[in-house]
């Protein structure tokens, strides 16, 4: 049992305070093993009191070096507030320049944002700043997940900082005197012995707590919380309890909990304690509407092309390294957080008309982007393509030669979908590729375990293929757009490419790159066969579930059931 306790100071200290602290501290330590207090400073309130309040800060740094320290910001400013990592930086090299003056070793790694600003919502800036003043390793929060009872807040690691989740005592500025604790000392009590406090260190290993300097003033609250929890807990467990400095605290809880090292991303705008603690600067506008999410080799990239001739539709801005799909969710580019999602959407000119969106093509088939998408955009709408998963697999296979893929440069198609356990991992890479993708009833269930079945759509692929301006009609109704665009207008059939194009003035046409369209020969009869076999199930599975929710099948689905029942 790991629980570690400290106060917050900001070099406002009386001298009566100072010694109840440190009263506190050493009765403490009689029953935590070396259990030490974690003082917070901002130097700019240093000496800016009244003579006692001086004092206090005077007898503070004498006594330094039997505390912890950790920043905070010079003038107990929020971070969010500063949208410049250059200003924001200055104002803690500010507060490190205070503290190698007046000798406060500062070489824990840890710091706390005044108002847990900046620390989640996650505000890019100051952990840059952090890492570029301090070398700040870990921090804490009560706002990772904003839930109640406080136990359930959970940590994650963001920019190399870990931040671990801080508890409620119930104690603050403002709680003072036994009998004003809210709701009455009786309250008090009941949270102590068996209530919410006792189960916030019976239930984690690690607590953190946080609470005020004006605790130990007066009737010493904080000292008869604290000391009557430990005693409650020793008396009535087993538990052994310890304090650990941050760093090591942090790698602790991090081995403890090693599956929360991935952050989950949530809208800022769905919580007012969030939004208030989320720059002005940023805007939940930015976020789109709707997504894509393939799979690859669908007409994704089609449906994304038709999409953005809509006047009232928008997609991201383009990546640097993957073209029109941002691929936020399903990978690398989730740990850079929402600020750099959003930077890929423009500020919409009306937001509750304009419908912006994304299309990440592996979106679909990677397992962990549904709940990540869900988190953040719990309102979105869903669009998946489906065709013949066998043609889809086919596709991707002869996508890969037209890449210059080694494997299938050097492997037939029959070969790539029927190797065996024993072939080359390489092959079975390609394979996965090929075939996973295809097993659509997996893959559209768990979309469904988080979105309602009314905020996902299933587009026939082979119907989009032949008759592009329905489906865009449906995709339209879908997403509620208006006014509707007419397709049947801005699409033309060109027989050169094998594909619909955009018209455009004068009778010209715009088509997709040559990549689109791209010509080979047909699967052979042993290949199909064997994916007939390998996604009967699969495909059976899909009609049971789109029959659930209430879509009707895509054709080549019914066609695939049919041939099934023949056979």
């Amino acid at each position: 049992m790991l629980p570690w306790c400290r106060t917050l100071v900001c070099m406002m200290a009386s001298s009566g305070s100072f010694l109840a602290l440190m009263n506190t501290q050493n009765k403490l330590r009689t029953l935590v093993p070396n259990f030490t207090f974690n003082l917070g400073f901002s130097g700019k309130f240093y000496h800016t009191g009244t003579d006692e309040e001086d004092e206090g800060d005077d007898m503070l740094l004498k006594h330094r070096k039997e505390f912890w320290w950790f920043p905070h910001m010079w003038s107990h400013m929020q971070p969010h507030l500063f949208h410049n990592v250059t200003v924001l930086a200055e104002q803690m090299k500010l507060n490190k320049q205070f503290a190698l003056e007046h000798g406060i070793p500062t070489d824990l790694g840890y710091a706390v944002a005044p108002h847990h600003s900046g620390v989640y919502p996650v505000h890019a800036q100051l952990y840059e700043a952090w890492k570029a003043v301090w070398g700040i390793q870990v921090t804490s929060t009560e706002e990772y997940p904003h839930l109640r009872p406080a136990r359930y807040r959970r940590g994650f690691i963001h920019n190399g900082i870990m931040v671990l989740p801080r508890q409620t005592c119930g104690l603050f500025t403002h709680t003072i005197f036994y009998n004003e604790y809210p709701g009455g000392s009786k309250e008090l009590d009941k949270s102590i012995r068996g209530g919410e406090l006792f189960l916030t260190v019976l239930l984690n290993p690690i607590s953190i707590f946080m609470t005020h300097l004006s605790n130990y003033g007066n009737d010493r609250l904080g000292l008869y919380t604290f000391e009557s929890l430990v005693k409650f807990v020793q008396c009535w467990t087993n538990l052994r309890l310890q304090t650990l400095p941050p760093i090591q605290l942090a790698k602790k809880y991090f081995e403890i909990f090693s599956q929360e090292k991935n952050p989950l991303w949530q809208n800022p705008c769905d919580d007012k304690r969030h939004k208030d603690i989320w720059s002005k600067e940023k805007t939940c506008d930015r976020l789109p509407k709707f997504l894509i999410v393939g799979p690859q080799k669908t007409g994704t990239t089609a449906v994304h092309f038709f999409l953005s001739m809509h006047p009232a539709v928008t997609s991201n801005f383009p990546s640097p390294s993957t073209y029109e799909e941002i691929q936020f969710f399903n990978g690398l580019n989730y740990h850079k957080g929402i600020d750099w999602y959003m930077e890929f959407f423009p500020i919409p000119s009306n937001a509750s008309t304009d419908f912006m969106f994304e299309k990440s093509a592996n979106y679909f088939d990677t397992e962990v982007v549904p709940r990540r998408s869900a988190a953040l955009l719990p309102r979105a709408k869903i669009i998946a393509i489906l065709i013949n998963p066998a043609d889809r697999a086919y596709s991707w296979y002869q996508h890969q030669r037209a890449h210059n893929d080694p494997v299938a440069l050097n492997y037939t198609f029959y070969q790539i979908i029927s190797a065996g356990p024993q072939a080359p991992q390489e092959l079975h890479n390609l394979q996965n590729r090929c075939l996973n993708p295809g097993l659509y009833s997996t893959h559209l269930e768990r979309w469904l375990m988080y979105y309602p079945s009314g905020q996902v759509l299933v587009v026939d692929g082979q119907e989009l293929r032949q008759s592009p301006a329905s489906i865009m009609e449906n995709i339209q109704r879908f997403l509620g757009v208006t006014p509707l665009f007419n397709y049947t207008q801005a699409l033309k059939f060109d027989e050169a490419k094998g594909f619909w194009c955009q018209v455009l003035e004068g009778g010209k046409t715009k088509c997709l790159g040559k990549s689109k369209g791209r010509k080979y020969p047909d699967m052979d009869s042993s290949s199909r066969m064997f994916l007939a076999d390998f996604y009967r199930e699969h495909n059976i599975e899909l009609s049971k579930l789109m029959n659930k929710f209430g879509q009707p099948l895509p054709t080549w689905l019914r066609e695939e059931l049919q041939n099934s029942s023949w056979s």
